[in-house]
């Protein structure tokens, strides 16, 4: 069986490495699918769920807050300021997070604080959807 190598590096931490048959990532322009010996590849990646199908056949789900993807035949790389595994992320502080950004975009009195905003209100929204996500394959 082939696998590709996937490692998942937060600011913080490396949040996952090891062997992986698939990855499904958001990219900038849609959903992207990496399989072994794919063609490298560059890119942004926007907020969402990356998941891995590790080598056993068990999905592991990441939640990414945007970053970029690099893409090598034997090994992918996903850098993101911020990245939760799955079953770390907390609801009620998302959707607390998510009011918040809200409130915010209803306040904004510039453009680069309703610029900012919508951004934090984009993150929010898709961990949540990440979160759902996540529960559902449970």
């Amino acid at each position: 069986m082939n696998t590709i190598h996937v490692d998942v590096v937060s600011a913080e931490e490396s949040i996952f490495s090891g062997e992986a048959r698939f990855v499904a990532l958001p990219g900038e322009s849609g959903e992207l699918g990496i399989f072994p010996r794919h063609t490298p590849l560059i890119t942004r990646i926007k907020p969402g769920t990356v998941r891995i199908e590790k080598a056993d056949g068990t999905d592991e789900f990441v939640f990414v807050a945007g970053g970029v993807l690099e893409v090598q035949p034997n090994c992918v790389t996903v850098l993101s300021d911020t990245a939760i595994r799955g079953k770390d992320l907390d609801e009620e502080k998302a959707n607390a997070a998510k009011a918040a950004a809200e409130e915010a975009l209803k306040s904004a009195k510039s453009d680069i604080d309703f610029a900012k905003a919508q951004s934090e209100l984009a993150v929010m929204a898709a961990q949540i959807a990440a979160l759902r996500k996540f529960r559902q394959k449970r």
